[in-house]
């Protein structure tokens, strides 16, 4: 979700594009799915370490292959500065707040709330970035943005059958996850623009298991004794498909066809994620979450119709 650094092209989404969006959905919708259903087996730190611990060694791997016949392994300090930064803070801050937050409330309800992350990084800009003014089209999609996140929590919605009323832990856990990673967003713009796709993502992963597993090993231990098969499963899946797939998906998005349909994905995983989480989880969606994420929705379709008009104007 957050890989996406450099200065690209936007342009119409092309339908050859759509296979991978609704991959990179999938990959992104699934993870969430996966992650809740982990809960019941792993302690919330413990899980984030371990998925963040087997997709750098994939990210290794994966560089140790691909790497060599593009370039060499970076050299550069400052983007392994920048690059673990971006690490850390806009990728094991947000999944591990995410994370702890469905503990207690529903993947669906977590998912909707976490698609507002395009809306304030949107108004964060207009203050931190010279270039990424409000105007009228995207002050009125951060107001139908956010008003869908108040529907939900002004109506205490959970999306949890056995739960009534939701516990604001969970709403300030997730607003936590969108904050910082809007603000990693931000400074990506401002100080990783120009840098390759390639190398960021890879060393986003590696300098993010360098930080966190240590992190959960001396804080709550690592305790397995409860994981069965699917837990096992889950993890890898997160950790192969969620953790480390969707960058690689992102990146082919976004070198063969454009930022516009990287962006795309937005729509689509709430929408998996609510469908899964009643099928396989016992989630509910109710009324407030479907008005809550149409309100969503509508604000982000506003904001990046108005950049894609921006950026057609520009050429």
């Amino acid at each position: 979700m957050l890989n996406y650094v450099h200065s690209v092209e936007v342009t119409p989404l092309s339908s050859r594009s759509i296979p991978f969006v609704v991959l990179q959905a999938a990959f992104l919708g699934s993870n969430m799915l996966f992650s809740r259903y982990a809960l019941a087996q792993y302690h919330p730190l413990t899980f984030v370490g371990m998925r963040f611990l087997l997709a750098g060694l994939l990210a290794l791997s994966v560089y140790a292959l691909l790497g060599r016949r593009r370039q060499t392994w970076p050299k550069d300090r400052r983007l392994w500065l920048y690059a673990s930064i971006f690490g850390i803070l806009g990728s094991v801050v947000p999944m591990t707040m995410v994370v702890f937050a469905l503990q207690y409330q529903s993947s669906g309800v977590s998912s909707v709330l976490v698609t507002t992350c395009p809306a304030l990084t949107v108004l964060l800009a207009h203050f931190f970035l010279p270039d990424e003014s409000l105007n009228r089209s995207k002050s009125l999609g951060v107001v139908l943005a956010f008003s869908g996140a108040l529907v939900l929590t002004l109506r205490g919605e959970t999306g949890l059958a056995d739960v009534t009323q939701a516990n604001p832990i969970g709403y300030a856990l997730v607003f936590i996850a969108v904050f910082v990673a809007s603000c990693m967003m931000i400074f990506a713009r401002r100080y990783m623009q120009g840098y390759d796709i390639f190398d960021v993502s890879n060393i986003q992963v590696i300098s993010s298991a360098i930080f966190i597993f240590p992190l959960m090993f001396f804080t709550v231990g690592l305790d397995l004794s409860q994981v069965n098969m699917g837990g096992v499963i889950a993890l890898v899946f997160a950790a192969t498909t969620g953790t480390y797939g969707v960058v690689f998906v992102g990146y082919y998005l976004i070198d063969r066809f454009s930022a516009t349909a990287a962006s795309m994905s937005s729509y689509v995983v709430p929408i998996i994620v609510a469908i899964g989480g009643v099928l396989f989880l016992d989630e509910q969606i109710t009324a407030g979450i479907m008005a809550g994420f149409i309100c969503i929705i509508v604000g982000i379709w506003l904001i990046n119709e108005t950049n894609a008009d921006i950026d057609s104007a520009v050429k």
